[in-house]
């Protein structure tokens, strides 16, 4: 079992792996093994609740194609194993990041004190550029 959070967990069987090669330098060892891992979830047919799943079709994340599946390719590491682990844990974070609601935001006024600090501040730039204004003199 994944443990997503306290509440909410899937059976390994609802994740794909599929390991394959790693790009990137390696030598002769990368030409012949296959550490790069590649997990996929199908968010439609899995056993997560609604909301979840709402959540995660609405994000705006690459790993989440257009047909409703969650790919996470990781290569970070040499070791398959590690990779494994590596892939597990984002797919772990990207769906319990879908759990939590932001709170909404209030809308507050600025102080009369802030107020007046800009409108000085406007008054103090403008006889700043007053100042630099070319004044006609007796030759124009």
């Amino acid at each position: 079992m994944i443990e997503i959070s306290n509440n909410i967990q899937l059976a390994d069987d609802e994740l794909e792996w599929q390991f394959i090669r790693a790009s990137g330098p390696g030598g002769q060892h990368v030409n012949k093994t296959s550490t790069a891992v590649q997990l996929s979830f199908d968010i439609q047919t899995s056993s997560l609740p609604i909301m979840y799943k709402e959540r995660l079709l609405r994000k705006a994340d690459h790993r989440i194609t257009q047909s409703g599946k969650v790919l996470i390719k990781c290569q970070q590491s040499r070791s398959q194993e590690q990779n494994r682990q590596i892939a597990l844990q984002q797919f772990i974070e990207l769906v319990a990041s879908c759990g939590f609601t932001p709170k909404k935001r209030k809308a507050t006024k600025p102080t009369y004190g802030s107020q007046q600090r800009r409108l000085q501040q406007k008054k103090q730039r403008g006889a700043t550029k007053a100042t630099r204004q070319r004044k006609p003199g007796p030759h124009d």
